[in-house]
C-alpha cells in the first residue's frame, strides 16, 4: 500500500534537528514501505525492497533518465561511474579497479597495512599529553584523507584547499529548493568545478610520467578496454577522493562512539583484537556511514511491494532503516559483534556495491584496533556529540573524548 501520510516523517528525517537519532523514525517509516512523497517520488525503507531495487536492471542510477531531475543532482558531461548504469558503468569501473583491486591488483590493500598501521600510530602518539582529544580532526579525518591523498597522487599538503570544495558538495547533496537558500546549491556547483580544474591540472602532469599513483595509472595505461579519456579520470579521481575518505570518517567515528556506548564491547575488542572484524561488519549494519542513496530513476514503471511507480520517478532508497529492519535481522537496534548471516546495506549492494568497501574496511578494523588498544580509559564528553548537516552521510562533525594519564 502507498500513502501520502508520511512524507512530514521523512522532512522530520532530513530535518538537522534529528540527525543525532533517527531510528525511531525509520521504524515508523517502515511501516509504509514504498512512501508516495507531494513531490512524486518515492521513499523506500525496507530491507527486501531497498535489495531488490539495487539488483533491478529496470532501475537508472543515472539522473538524467529522471523524469524530473533534482536540483542537487550532478550535471556533467562526464558522469562519474556511480552515476551511470551498464555497460558505461561497468567499463568505467572494470579500467578502474585494474589499478586498485583484483584480479588485476590483488594486492593492493594488504600491501598497504604496514604503511596504514604506521600512519595510526604516529596520530596517536600525536595524543600524549592531551586530557582531550577531538576523534574527528585529530584522527579519523587526517587518517583516510593521507591515505587517498597517496593513493591517487594529489600531494597531501593541498587538503585545505579540497576540503572547503568537498564540504561544499557534500553540503549541496540535499539541497531541497523549498526550504534552503541557492547558495547552497550554487557553492557546492562552484566547488565541483574547481575540484575537477585542479584534478585536470594535476592529470596533464602524469601524461608520459609513468607512476605508482592511480591518476598516473589512469594516465598512461592501456588495459583491455583501452584508456579513459581525460575527463572519465577525472571524474572517476573526483568521485574516489571524495568517497574515499568521507565515509571513512564517518564509519571510524561512528565505530569509536558506537564503542564508548557498549564499554563492555571495547573491553572484549581490547581483549580479542580478531573481533574487530565482525565488529566492523555490525557496524556498518548498525551505524553506517552512509544512510540514504538519494535517488534511482526508473526506466519504466515497475511495482515494488504491490505499489507502481511510474517510469522516471525519483526513488530515493533509506539504507540505515533497511539495516535495522526486523523482518531481516533479530533484535536489529542491538549492536552484537556476534551477529551472523549479516547482510548489512553499509556498502549498497549490487552492480553499485562500494568500489572502496575493503580498503575502508581495512582502515576502520586498524583504526579501531589501535584506539581501543592505546587510548587510556577513554569517555564521552558530550553525548550525542554535535553532528554533521548531511543526512546522507550522516556522522559526528566532532567527538571528543576525554582519558586519562596511562601515557
Amino acid at each position: 500500500m502507498t500513502t501520502t501520510e508520511t512524507p512530514d516523517m521523512l522532512r522530520r528525517i532530513l530535518d538537522y534537528s534529528s540527525r543525532a537519532d533517527p531510528y525511531p523514525m525509520y521504524a515508523e517509516l517502515r511501516k509504509t514501505p514504498v512512501a508516495l512523497q507531494e513531490d512524486g517520488s518515492y521513499v523506500v525503507s525496507t530491507y527486501r525492497e531497498i535489495t531488490d531495487i539495487l539488483h533491478d536492471p529496470h532501475l537508472s542510477s543515472d539522473t538524467r533518465n529522471l523524469s524530473h531531475p533534482t536540483a542537487g543532482a550532478e550535471e556533467q558531461t562526464t558522469p562519474a561511474f556511480i552515476n551511470l548504469d551498464p555497460p558505461e558503468h561497468d567499463r568505467l569501473r572494470r579500467m578502474a579497479m585494474r589499478h586498485f583491486g583484483p584480479p588485476h591488483s590483488p594486492g593492493l590493500v594488504t600491501g598497504m597495512e604496514p604503511a596504514l598501521t604506521t600512519t595510526v600510530s604516529g596520530l596517536i602518539d600525536d595524543f600524549a599529553g592531551k586530557e582531550q582529544i577531538d576523534v574527528v580532526d585529530d584522527f579519523a579525518y587526517p587518517f583516510p584523507v593521507t591515505v587517498i591523498c597517496h593513493l591517487l597522487g594529489v600531494p597531501r599538503e593541498d587538503e585545505p584547499r579540497f576540503r572547503l570544495w568537498v564540504d561544499d558538495i557534500i553540503n549541496s547533496i540535499d539541497y531541497n529548493p523549498k526550504t534552503d537558500p541557492k547558495e547552497k546549491l550554487d557553492k557546492g556547483v562552484q566547488a565541483r568545478e574547481e575540484l575537477r580544474q585542479y584534478l585536470g591540472g594535476l592529470l596533464e602532469q602524469r601524461h608520459g610520467r609513468p607512476g605508482d599513483d592511480l591518476l598516473s595509472r589512469l594516465a598512461n595505461d592501456d588495459g583491455p578496454d583501452g584508456r579513459m579519456t581525460d575527463e572519465e579520470i577525472v571524474s572517476t579521481a573526483n568521485l574516489l577522493l571524495i568517497a574515499g575518505h568521507e565515509t571513512t570518517v564517518n564509519l571510524i567515528t561512528n565505530g569509536m562512539l558506537t564503542l564508548l556506548r557498549h564499554p563492555q564491547v571495547l573491553q572484549r575488542l581490547r581483549d580479542e583484537p580478531d573481533l574487530v572484524v565482525p565488529l566492523v561488519e555490525e557496524l556498518l549494519r548498525y551505524e553506517p556511514p552512509v544512510h540514504i542513496i538519494p535517488w534511482r530513476a526508473a526506466y519504466s514503471d515497475i511495482t515494488v511491494a504491490d505499489t507502481v511507480i511510474p517510469k522516471g520517478s525519483q526513488i530515493m532508497l533509506m539504507l540505515a532503516s533497511g539495516n535495522r529492519d526486523p523482518d531481516r535481522f533479530h533484535d536489529p537496534d542491538r549492536f552484537d559483534p556476534d551477529r551472523r548471516d549479516n547482510q548489512h546495506l553499509g556498502f549498497g549492494s549490487g552492480v553499485h556495491l562500494c568500489f572502496g568497501g575493503p580498503l575502508a574496511r581495512r582502515e576502520t578494523q586498524i583504526a579501531l584496533t589501535e584506539l581501543v588498544r592505546r587510548l587510556d580509559r577513554p569517555r564521552l564528553v558530550a553525548d550525542p556529540p554535535p553532528y554533521r548537516r548531511s543526512p546522507v552521510l550522516r556522522g559526528p562533525i566532532h567527538l571528543h573524548i576525554e582519558q586519562g594519564d596511562g601515557y
